[in-house]
């Protein structure tokens, strides 16, 4: 990872050998919202003769996403992420690597015959589906999908753009305040890390939630992240489709105001 939390490429190159086999990639990192040149990657994973994974639940309910353009074998991303009900799901592979596939697991739906020697697999996908689905929640997850589609995957990505543009330049204004990631608003997706001198990233999130404004604080799953930012955890104000620059406004007067609060400089 570079200094301004995008892609070290020379480093990519090293690490992806003849040895890799499988390279798992974020399309947008939860941590510090950078968007990864997944292409580019996928161009030098493939070249090895290796298949790609693309983690795109940060990337899919926030902007377009082009399964054929990022080079991916396979793409997975969340229902709860995009107004859909939780426990919901999409796992998206190329039919070429699901035809050469066995199934992982046993159950109903994903066998075409039967008999007391032999079976044979159903037909794609059913056969990487064994047992009952989670079909309210699937429908829900539909209906979700169908309302982003109605709004405009370009429209919401618009708007994420404006709105993490005006938070790094009112949180970048708060004296003590580190901003992490690219400070590219087009560079990065709708959230942004930051932390506060001298106050620990989950004192920042108590004093807000008693302002009513919700962030997360932690490591996000992303501990060699912070290891190498040399933090122990940072605070992540997350925007969607439903925020407002009224909100970006609440977030930075709570951030000042925790700084009072914690004996620090606000101005």
């Amino acid at each position: 990872m570079l200094p301004d939390g995008t892609l070290d490429m020379d480093e990519a190159r090293r690490l992806i050998t003849d040895r890799t086999r499988l390279l798992s990639v974020t399309h947008v990192s939860n941590a510090l919202g950078t968007i990864v040149p997944v292409r580019e990657l996928a161009d030098l994973a493939h070249a090895r003769g290796a298949l790609v994974c693309v983690d795109a639940a940060q990337s899919a309910p926030h902007m377009p996403v082009d399964v054929e353009a990022l080079g991916a074998d396979f793409l997975a991303f969340s229902g709860h992420k995009m107004l859909g009900p939780t426990g919901t799901g999409v796992l998206w592979a190329r039919r070429a690597v699901l035809e050469a596939m066995e199934p992982m697991f046993g159950g109903g739906d994903m066998i075409l015959t039967v008999a007391l020697e032999q079976s044979t697999w159903n037909d794609i996908p059913h056969r990487f589906e064994a047992g009952t689905p989670h079909i309210a929640g699937v429908i829900g997850l539909g209906k979700a999908i169908d309302y982003l589609e109605t709004l405009g995957m370009e429209e919401i990505r618009r708007h994420e753009v404006e709105l993490v543009d005006y938070a790094l330049r009112r949180l970048g204004d708060v004296p003590g305040v580190t901003i992490f990631g690219p400070p590219d608003p087009k560079a990065r997706g709708g959230v942004v890390s930051f932390e506060l001198e001298g106050v620990h990233p989950h004192d920042i999130g108590q004093v807000l939630d008693s302002y009513g404004i919700a962030v997360r604080t932690g490591h996000h799953c992303a501990q060699p992240v912070m290891a190498a930012l040399d933090v122990p955890a940072t605070a992540r104000a997350s925007f969607y489709l439903y925020n407002t620059t009224d909100e970006v406004d609440a977030l930075v007067d709570g951030v000042r105001q925790t700084a009072k609060f914690f004996g620090g400089v606000s101005a």
